[in-house]
């Protein structure tokens, strides 16, 4: 059943919803699993546009109030979501994505933590540096555009390296400092691949008046 509802996510955002290019595809790692995707949010697409570059069975939060459509929160279901409350020290979550990797899933997430109107990213929130000290993962980082070349139909994903375990390791979860360096280092990582989009199609980044 999961393999068939993912099998129409990829067909239909990646061949028919939009056109889309892939950045670094080599950067596409080659097990299934028992890594974390993070990326920038801009729309509620993101989450299958990623289940369409990348290969294995996903696992991802979605914000609580998706999950009052009993038909939506079945479908999602099935896709690898559950829900988390947002703005909420919500533990039963954190520990959910970990076993989740555990588990050899593929666990995405927005580190943000909501998407962003003009395209600007944000500071990322303490989970993902959470999640990938817990569960001693790796991240790959990953920067969505749509668009960016004046057609809307477009949609570029740039996959940036693996950022080792070791690289974003927490030797104590109660290290504020740390893990702000954690959630910075990603960021930047997802950062400098939004900047190597605009290059690709000479546009300036988002926030930015210089053209690159």
């Amino acid at each position: 059943m999961y393999m068939f509802f993912r099998k129409l996510v990829e067909i239909w955002f990646k061949h028919l919803k939009f056109k889309m290019t892939v950045l670094n595809p080599e950067n596409i790692p080659a097990q299934n699993g028992g890594f974390i995707v993070a990326s920038n949010h801009l729309s509620y697409s993101d989450p299958p546009v990623i289940a369409a570059v990348f290969k294995g069975k996903f696992s991802f939060m979605a914000k609580s109030e998706l999950f009052k459509n009993k038909l939506f929160a079945w479908l999602i279901t099935r896709c690898g979501a559950f829900p988390v409350v947002r703005g909420a020290k919500d533990g039963a979550a954190i520990e959910r994505a970990v076993n989740d990797i555990e588990k050899n899933r593929i666990f995405v997430i927005f580190p943000e933590g909501t998407r962003s109107k003009d395209g600007v990213i944000a500071r990322a929130k303490s989970g993902v540096a959470l999640i990938a000290g817990k569960a001693n993962a790796p991240i790959v980082p990953v920067c969505i555009m749509y668009g960016v070349n004046g057609k809307k139909r477009d949609c570029t994903v740039a996959v940036g390296e693996m950022i080792s375990s070791e690289e974003i390791a927490i030797a104590d979860i109660t290290d504020r400092k740390r893990i702000k360096t954690v959630s910075s280092l990603i960021m930047d990582n997802i950062c400098a691949l939004q900047k190597q989009i605009c290059e690709e199609y000479h546009v300036p980044v988002p926030g930015s008046e210089a053209l690159l």
